[in-house]
């Protein structure tokens, strides 16, 4: 086995094993500490509680590893066993047009992905989900979303594949940056037609019928400098327990989506509170600097996958029989998911700082740091979310602060 190969396959375990390493310093750490209820939750949470709390947090990573063990497997058996030696050579015997070999290609293993991780998303949804009180979803919305997703996708993806090899086709020596320039401007069509179009596939979203809670959320939009144009009830409940609130819509309008499970959940002026943190995200421009962060390296990931499969170099590595560019696609990105890995932290951490600047506008704007604190408690108790997570684990794994260490730099904020 070629050396190189043989680094690959030893990266790919050392990252898995460092994730599964993770998960335990993870359990560990709850092991220790997970029965101490923390200073800022004393009177809000009982033992019981905390013990589900627990219990959810231990079921949710033990069913993880197994999923992934699986997962980790079908990957390498694909990759090394032979199994996309044979599905390219496959596809490559059919001598179908460029985009229509790249068209079946991806979405048939689309599919194959989907169809294996279901019996997964079925057991987390309605075991997991369900024994702790989340699911609310019932088999015939389940197999409704599912049809719906499926579809979608395949739209998606067949408009995608369709227009973007065509750009590799008509531009070989500079379709890394024409295909950047049309997904950068797809990204940002999506953003503006997803309220509109593709939600209400999915959801119900009314305006909420309390005129003077409505005037209340708009007058602190305005003073955030924030146009709103309406704000609307989102009927979360038919699928889940869990608890959300976001805005919606690029320029200077702007509508809000409050869950109906968030309405029932937190008081007024906790909703407030949560709302001008999401309008904090806006006025910082969190949005905007992530996503030119992110099409910054996207550019730099199509230039250098340009490179990657200009030769067979790549082929020749995995003893890919058949040089096609789909099969060099799929093996560069299983080596940039491994390359990719040690730099989550960087991300979080800068997700975290804007989550830690949004709270600071929150305060400012609200003049009530203590409605975002006890929104926070409420919706940690809700979510059964795990107040003592490893901090090497919330490191790799959390976007947001940890509850604990979010109340503190609140409550830091007021000193």
């Amino acid at each position: 086995m070629n050396t190189y190969l043989i680094l690959i396959i030893f990266a790919y375990l050392a990252v898995v094993t460092f994730g599964y390493w993770l998960d335990y310093i993870n359990l560990s750490n709850l092991k220790k500490y997970g029965s101490i209820i923390p200073p800022e939750f004393e009177g809000k949470i009982d033992q019981e509680l905390l013990t589900k709390t627990r219990n959810y947090t231990v079921e949710k990573t033990q069913f993880g590893f197994i999923s992934s063990i699986f997962d980790n497997i079908i990957l390498l058996l694909f990759l090394f066993g032979g199994i996309l030696n044979i599905y390219n050579s496959w596809i490559a015997s059919m001598q179908m047009h460029f985009i229509l070999s790249g068209l079946a290609f991806f979405l048939l293993l689309t599919y194959a992905q989907t169809m294996i991780s279901t019996p997964f998303s079925l057991y987390s949804t309605f075991k997991i989900e369900k024994k702790y009180g989340f699911n609310t979803m019932t088999m015939k919305l389940w197999i409704i979303d599912f049809i719906k997703s499926l579809a979608l996708s395949t739209v998606l993806m067949g408009i995608l594949l369709s227009i973007g090899l065509l750009i590799i086709q008509k531009s070989p020596e500079l379709w890394w940056f024409w295909a950047w320039c049309f997904f950068f401007a797809f990204t940002i069509f999506m953003m503006y037609i997803s309220p509109y179009v593709l939600e209400p596939l999915f959801n119900k979203f009314t305006p909420i019928e309390d005129e003077a809670f409505v005037n209340d959320i708009k007058n602190l939009m305005q003073k955030a400098g924030i146009k709103v144009n309406r704000v609307f009830k989102m009927d979360a409940s038919k699928r889940t327990k869990h608890t959300n609130a976001y805005f919606s819509g690029i320029g200077k309008v702007k509508r809000i989506v409050l869950f109906d499970t968030l309405l029932e959940k937190l008081d007024k002026d906790e909703i407030l509170s949560v709302l001008a943190h999401e309008a904090g995200h806006w006025k910082k421009k969190h949005l905007l600097k992530m996503l030119a962060v992110t099409e910054v390296i996207a550019l730099a990931v199509t230039f250098i996958a340009f490179k990657a499969t200009q030769n067979d170099s790549l082929i020749k590595l995995f003893n890919i029989t058949e040089s096609t560019f789909f099969a060099k696609i799929i093996i560069f990105s299983f080596i940039l998911s491994i390359v990719s890995f040690p730099f989550s932290p960087i991300f979080n951490w800068f997700s975290r700082r804007h989550e830690k600047d949004a709270d600071r506008f929150s305060y400012k704007l609200t003049g009530n740091p203590e409605g975002m604190i006890s929104s926070l408690v409420k919706l940690s108790k809700d979510n059964l979310s795990n107040l003592h997570p490893h901090p090497l684990y919330a490191l790799f794994h959390y976007s947001h602060p940890p509850v604990l260490q979010r109340i503190k730099q609140i409550r830091d904020m007021l000193k």
